[in-house]
């Protein structure tokens, strides 16, 4: 093989390499460690109609699924959200919390989609189905329905 032809396969392998660490990084879910407060507009905001379901992913791992609904009783439109969940752990350590964006349900039949808040914002009264999902809850979750605190709502 000429130096050309080596130069481009390595040149091909390290660019292969820098897009898988690059997609692992950003879809590494952002595990706080730190409860975060909840926005002010949180209360006007109730969750309800939780539930949760699992799965297996392609590598073999624990896929969690948690449904529910949002409610805007806020009098603007909501545009975003972030939620932080949090895993209560039955070994006496710290809760293992995730944050994340809201996603809504746009459909659930073939399959469920999903679409982020600010694809079809929610007016006041809206009531909306969400679903959040984790692939990397601590083992030793209690395998309780965690917390959710909506920590930003983006309201215009």
């Amino acid at each position: 093989m000429s130096t050309k032809t080596w130069l481009i396969a390595t040149a091909a392998v390290v660019l292969a390499i820098l897009i898988a660490a690059v997609a692992t990084l950003r879809h590494a879910p952002a595990n706080t460690g730190a409860e975060l407060p909840a926005d002010p507009a949180a209360a006007s905001l109730p969750i309800s109609d939780r539930s949760m379901s699992e799965a297996t992913n392609g590598a073999g791992g624990k896929v969690i699924y948690l449904d529910g609904t949002l409610v805007n009783n806020t009098g603007k439109t909501l545009t975003g959200a972030t939620v932080q969940v949090s895993f209560a752990t039955s070994d006496g350590s710290a809760p293992h919390r995730e944050t994340t964006s809201l996603t809504l349900v746009r459909t659930r039949i073939p399959y469920v989609d999903l679409e982020p808040l600010s694809a079809d914002p929610m007016k006041p009264g809206d009531s909306r189905d969400f679903r959040l999902i984790f692939e990397s809850v601590s083992p030793s979750w209690d395998v309780q329905p965690p917390t959710i605190t909506i920590t930003k709502a983006s309201l215009r």
